[in-house]
């Protein structure tokens, strides 16, 4: 791995998740980063001598000591790391990154977070787990990852900038919204709520499951009608895709059990081989889903280097997502001011849906000039299906999700199957610093646009192709949708419950996730050009979630035989669980972290003889009485209302939440009183809602400066641009 960041000094204040895994990040790339000393990584993870490795991990590279100067100091998650973290940032005259729980504005500002807490509050848990309850928390530090990726991506704007800011905030409350904030804004504008329909049950998309083979399981996803008639062909069934009770994928959705009992025992004819390559054939994405213990040991991904040994090596763990070749004289990039931190810098963005856009989105939050590349036949498929646009409004400039997605962004209409709107492409990559597409792998080369192309047009571009697999090895042609990502990612093996088949915990949980990831390999990339050179960066999003997997695949080196999936209960925490509260399909969260909860739990439930009993004292205690203290849990919350039930336990020291759908997270006053939710103007939807870039700088988040264009909105004037530069050059 180059060492792109070299030369940059960082320091950990903090043993938190979220603050590790991102000082993780800037120690893999080359950075020199002091950890912080003391705690006992027994307590993460998979807890004991597993959750040690995994503090390893999240420690990998990193030096002990104190440094007299520093660029970025890290703290959080806690009050009191904030402060010693700021007066550590004054001493060495850097920049402070504090990476909280929640914002500092809002009624959940003094609560205390852990992962499953944040699960709670974003409408993650509420879809996951049986149709009739409870809602299961996924396991692992899923939103700590998430805010250390979004610090990562927001520390390292601001030390792009000049000046630089003083001060970066970020929250893991508002970075793990990045799952669950377009469908919020589209419950809003658009009407429609959230439901749980069972295991692997998610709208809109059905089959969209895991099915047993003749030897492990195979992962499929099918949303267009040709998907469905494709996948009913190769299982023999073609008469299944003209029943009109299966005719759309919501109708399919609702018959999941029939369809289920229809397509299962069929699916245990083949291999999962043969029918990955028949559902290739078909054109269906369909992947293998190896378990933890097969994971690390598949051709594709030991081919690309996706997980290697650490510390004295006597452990395997996932490596960084992508791999990077340089080349080519590159300038060095101009610093932007604070709040604009990559302004000057262009951005071509090819990507469509939700993975490309969002990596786009957060550069174009930092300050980039990004022109996304649609052409008529072919526009993002996130402004909907619909081959009719004679509506008024026209139904493709009515999405949220792709309006949400897309602000602070210039539209241009090109037709990439021409010679013309191919050689504009071409002129636009010549121009630009970076190049976004999302594509399958193989496309940009049969549209001419390959990196070789690339590369000839412009050697100091810095390009992400990330296609679910990457671009090389043996599954790099599968084709896939975020739930196929999420599929081949370990993790349907790690939540839900033993005897579970291998389950989803959101409908597209890779695409975000691969949206961040791609941006910090951009950052990286535009910080070391100048040393460096220009790159071309094989990011694969399946790999990004192996990140998320990374406690799972070391605890299961610990473990004989299958890692247990043990629903919402965890080793690190008890009790940790989800029990009915007053009012139908209402939940209440609640996650024992420590002692100090523990007693705090047990007066408010009024029980000091828990809290006298010794053998309850440690984690293995409580989880053995699981049962019985989550009875006395659960009778104590059913009267209540939810949040009412959460502040009660909070106030007394008790990590609790209610269990909130997506469709209310836009009335929340904590974001409300945030600003996660300002608005905008756009032609055809007028006054609308948009979720704000999850970060700040010196208190301030980046400038909301363009709505999502209109498809072709801006193709005048960024061609003008072109003919402009063009007669510059001769």
């Amino acid at each position: 791995m180059h060492r792109l960041l070299e030369g940059l000094v960082v320091v950990e204040a903090s043993r938190g998740v979220a603050v590790r895994y991102c000082g993780r990040l800037f120690a893999r790339l080359g950075a020199t980063v002091t950890r912080a000393a003391g705690g006992d990584d027994a307590a993460i993870g998979y807890a004991g001598e597993a959750g040690r490795a995994y503090g390893r991990w999240l420690d990998q590279g990193k030096v002990a000591g104190a440094p007299a100067s520093a660029d970025l100091v890290i703290g959080g998650q806690d009050p009191a790391d904030l402060v010693e973290a700021a007066a550590l940032a004054g001493r060495l005259d850097a920049v402070l990154l504090e990476l909280t729980w929640f914002h500092a504005e809002g009624p959940w500002t003094q609560w205390r977070g852990t992962d499953e807490l944040i699960q709670a509050l974003t409408g993650v848990t509420y879809p996951f787990g049986p149709k009739d309850g409870p809602p299961i928390l996924s396991q692992g530090h899923g939103p700590q990852i998430t805010a250390g990726v979004t610090a990562f991506n927001a520390a390292l704007g601001a030390l792009l900038a000049h000046p630089r800011p003083g001060r970066v905030s970020v929250n893991v409350f508002e970075a793990f919204m990045c799952l669950t904030e377009t469908g919020a804004v589209s419950a809003l504008m658009e009407g429609g709520g959230s439901v749980r329909l069972g295991v692997n049950r998610f709208v809109p998309t059905y089959p969209c499951t895991s099915y047993r083979t003749a030897d492990g399981w195979l992962g499929v996803s099918t949303l267009t009608p040709a998907q469905w008639k494709g996948l009913c062909g190769i299982l023999g069934r073609p008469e299944l895709a003209e029943a009109p009770r299966f005719a759309t994928t919501v109708e399919r959705l609702l018959a999941a059990d029939e369809i289920d009992a229809l397509l299962a025992p069929l699916f245990l004819a083949r291999s999962t081989a043969e029918w990955v390559a028949l559902s290739d054939a078909a054109r269906i994405p369909a992947t293998p889903m190896p378990d933890l213990a097969e994971l690390p040991k598949v051709d594709h991904w030991a081919e690309r280097g996706a997980f290697g040994p650490f510390g004295e090596g006597e452990i395997t763990a996932p490596n960084l997502p992508w791999r990077m070749m340089f080349g080519g004289a590159a300038p060095a990039l101009e610093s932007g001011p604070p709040q604009a931190p990559l302004r000057g810098v262009r951005v071509v963005d090819f990507s469509m849906g939700w993975a490309g856009p969002l990596c786009a989105r957060t550069l174009g939050d930092l300050g980039a000039d990004v022109v996304k590349i649609e052409s008529e036949s072919h526009p993002d498929w996130w402004r909907g299906w619909e081959a009719d646009e004679a509506g008024d409004p026209p139904p493709r400039e009515t999405k949220f999700s792709f309006i949400s997605m897309n602000r602070n962004k210039r539209g241009v209409v090109l037709d990439l199957l021409t010679p013309d709107g191919v050689s504009k492409a071409r002129e636009l990559v010549a121009g630009a610093d970076v190049v976004v597409e999302n594509f399958a792998a193989g496309v940009m080369d049969k549209l001419g646009l390959g990196s070789a192309v690339r590369r000839e047009l412009n050697p100091g571009l810095v390009a992400v192709s990330m296609p679910a697999f990457g671009a090389g090895g043996p599954l790099s042609g599968i084709r896939a949708y975020g739930s196929t990502v999420e599929q081949a990612s370990g993790l349907p093996f790690v939540n839900g419950c033993d005897g579970w088949a291998p389950c989803l915990q959101h409908v597209a949980f890779g695409d975000p996730i691969a949206g961040l990831f791609a941006a910090a390999a951009v950052l990286s990339a535009l910080y070391a050009r100048e040393r460096a050179g220009g790159a071309e960066i094989d990011l694969a999003q399946v790999a990004c979630l192996f990140q998320f997997a990374a406690d799972a695949v070391v605890a299961q080196q610990f473990t004989e035989g299958p890692l247990p999936r043990t629903g919402s209960r965890r080793p690190r925490a008890a009790p940790t669980a989800v029990v009915a509260a007053g009012g139908e399909d209402c939940w209440l969260a609640v996650a024992v972290d420590g002692p100090r909860a523990w007693r705090a739990l047990c007066g408010v439930l009024g029980r000091d003889d828990w809290a006298d009993d010794p053998t309850l004292s440690r984690v293995e205690g409580r989880a053995a009485r699981a049962d019985a203290i989550e009875a006395a849990l659960a009778s104590w919350a059913a009267p209540q209302d939810a949040e009412f039930a959460a502040g009660r336990l909070q106030s007394a020291g008790v990590p609790a939440a209610p269990v909130l759908r997506g469709d209310v997270l836009a009335y929340l006053p904590q974001l409300a009183e945030a600003g996660f939710w300002p608005e905008m103007e756009r032609r055809y939807v007028g006054r609308h809602v948009i979720p704000a870039a999850p970060f700040a700088y010196d208190g301030v988040r980046p400038a909301l400066l363009r709505p999502a264009p209109i498809l072709g909105e801006h193709t005048e004037e960024v061609l003008d641009e072109l003919l402009s530069a063009g007669r510059t050059r001769a």
